[in-house]
């Protein structure tokens, strides 16, 4: 069995490839070459732009395969060009879902949890780079109900662990090694968000590549099983580093230097039922485990201050500006809490006699 992996050099695609490689497949896998990783001697490396019709089709030639996994470049592009060259194709993306897109200007926020048939973004207008995802999932379905080849679509959530292009973990990790003993957090960091480990990933892709039958024309939701609050998360890698971090919880408008380590305001809850009943997902890492590993290996693999990565996080490490955000917001909360009405008292509607009165 011939399978190509369009990508694969990623913080899911290791796992893949090597997954693919147990089940008996002969694998190749096409990317630029420009992020090459540690993989068994075995795989193939084709090197070409997937994100053009004619880099891709130069690079193939007449080639066929099995199963093709496409997880990076303009997947819509892609998907005509497999016509003929499998029988398979696993499409991964990302959420395109409306509802997140409405969550910048809707208090509500997108409704908790968000499944697979939520309305998605249709309008370019609205945001392109969100519509394109929607674009490229229709493209993808479409060759599914013409018969050209069986498609399963995934949506992944927020990707972390080893050799994500702009990992979170790092805002922390990195605020840590400096000596930081504060931290903030919008809105006591309460937000949820949907967190994958890239083992976790790469397993649930895995399961759809073993039960053709049940996943075919399918897209699902996947994230981690366990979901963290920001709070959570952060305590968590400070934990593994056998560190303490003060939260100081701000309101989201005010807590600007926290943006690159907590994105939006709203939460982001992908409903994952639907993989759990189909396919049986459950993780096999937790999210304990994952982040202690994350974090190990940042420690080893320490990205340079100011380069690549972190100019992908938009993240300053400005300290001077976060401790001045702190201190005058400490300053209005001092007097504006003297001023606030005291004296309150919760009180039980029901009551609670202690002894019995005879009448």
């Amino acid at each position: 069995m011939k399978a190509l992996v369009i990508g694969g050099t990623g913080p899911t695609g290791p796992f893949i490839v090597e997954g693919l490689l147990k089940k008996g497949y002969h694998v190749a896998i096409l990317h630029r070459g420009v992020h090459e990783t540690e993989l068994p001697e075995e795989v193939e490396h084709i090197h070409s732009d997937p994100h053009f019709t004619e880099s891709i089709t130069q690079a193939l030639g007449t080639r066929t395969f099995d199963l093709v996994i496409a997880m990076y470049g303009r997947i819509r592009h892609i998907v005509p060009l497999m016509k003929d060259r499998t029988p398979r194709l696993i499409a991964i993306g990302g959420l395109p879902y409306q509802a997140i897109i409405d969550g910048f200007k809707n208090i509500v926020g997108p409704p908790i949890p968000l499944s697979e048939d939520a309305p998605l973004v249709t309008d370019e207008s609205i945001n392109k780079f969100t519509y394109l995802m929607t674009l490229t999932e229709q493209v993808v379905m479409e060759a599914h109900k013409q018969g050209q080849f069986e498609t399963v679509i995934f949506r992944y959530p927020m990707i972390y662990g080893p050799r994500q292009l702009a990992p979170r973990e790092w805002s922390i990790i990195r605020r840590i090694l400096d000596g930081r003993k504060q931290i903030i957090i919008p809105n006591d960091g309460l937000k949820l968000l949907s967190r994958g480990y890239i083992e976790n990933m790469a397993h649930a892709v895995l399961l759809a590549v073993d039960q053709p039958d049940k996943s075919a024309g399918q897209i699902y939701n996947v994230r981690d099983e366990r979901l963290l609050s920001v709070r959570e998360w952060i305590y968590l890698i400070a934990a593994s580093m056998g560190s303490e971090l003060e939260m100081v919880s701000i309101p989201f408008d005010l807590a600007h230097p926290s943006r690159p380590y907590t994105g939006r305001s709203h939460h982001e809850v992908l409903d994952i039922n639907k993989i759990k009943t189909q396919l049986g997902y459950k993780d096999i890492v937790d999210c304990e485990e994952a982040i202690r590993r994350t974090v190990s290996w940042y420690l080893t693999n320490r990205p340079e201050p100011g380069g690549e990565v972190e100019r992908q996080l938009g993240d300053s490490f400005d300290y001077d500006i976060e401790d001045r955000v702190i201190q005058e917001y400490r300053d209005f909360l001092a007097p504006a809490r003297e001023r606030v009405a005291t004296g309150f008292k919760y009180r039980h509607p029901y009551p609670h006699p202690k002894t019995q009165e005879n009448k």
